[in-house]
């Protein structure tokens, strides 16, 4: 018997990604603090969630400190970046104070079962809970987090676990990965990435893997923000990033580094 793949999206929003992890995975489980758009996905994926392909945790996320209900910060005008960080005493009007349950990710993760691929969105609480993870030697094949924190890769690197690094630019994945061809459980199949979704992980991502040097330089040009930065413990690194180095060059998604440039990332 084939061991399940599941897929954790820690910060599921209104259920952008979820169709392409049900296409990747054998079962997902999104979390959202947000009750209304957890409701929004169990409406939405009620099939799922009867064939037990998909479960919603509807609580806020937080490391081993924290217990029962927790202060969470919803935004007045955009529930996308709504958070449980309190945020700072400039912006604290634009959001509304709430409290919610809290569960850790390492008692999900320990309820359904070890990941296949964790997907980690929590508006500035990325890197808490990933050093959370690590802490309790989980390391999943696959695993991003937005990189609006160096945090985040000092974390991956420090794990000495991830050897290989890649980075999804979240404001441009709708036009990126339109009609895009994606390994599924079925076979391979067009998928097109909505607004807003965190788009493609694993052996679905086109541009290659580099080492961490590489990386960090890499990073370093890109900058942070709204990125998300992938890494596997599969040791891909090194050849991938020199057998794709001329087509990714070619490649529209990097079109505005010119291939002198990224050669000095990934040589």
């Amino acid at each position: 018997m084939s061991k399940l793949k599941y897929i954790y999206n820690f910060g599921a929003n209104i259920g952008e990604d979820i169709p392409y992890y049900l296409k990747k995975g054998d079962v997902v489980i999104a979390v959202e603090a947000n009750p209304i758009l957890c409701r929004e996905i169990r409406e939405r994926f009620h099939n799922e969630i009867n064939q037990s392909r998909l479960f919603v945790e509807n609580c806020v996320l937080t490391s081993d400190q924290y217990y029962g209900e927790v202060p969470f910060y919803l935004h007045k005008q955009s529930h996308i970046i709504s958070q449980f960080p309190k945020p700072e005493r400039s912006e604290i009007e634009n959001f509304r104070e709430v409290l919610l349950p809290s569960k850790t990710a390492v008692d999900i993760i320990k309820r359904y079962g070890p990941p296949y691929y964790i997907k980690i969105d929590l508006e500035n609480y990325d890197h808490v809970i990933l050093r959370d993870l690590f802490k309790n030697k989980i390391y999943p094949d696959w695993i991003s987090a937005e990189s609006h924190t160096i945090e985040v890769f000092c974390l991956l690197v420090a794990s000495n676990v991830y050897q290989s690094f890649n980075l999804v630019d979240g404001p441009y994945n709708e036009i990126k990965f339109k009609n895009f061809p994606i390994k599924t459980n079925s076979g391979i199949e067009n998928y097109s990435f909505p607004g807003n979704s965190s788009g493609p992980f694993g052996e679905d991502l086109i541009t290659p893997w580099m080492t961490a040097n590489n990386f960090f330089e890499f990073l370093a040009f890109e900058k942070l923000g709204w990125k998300d930065i992938h890494a596997t413990r599969l040791p891909i690194a090194d050849n991938h990033c020199r057998i794709s180095f001329n087509k990714y060059c070619q490649s529209y998604i990097l079109r505005k580094i010119t291939p002198k440039i990224l050669r000095r990332f990934i040589k």
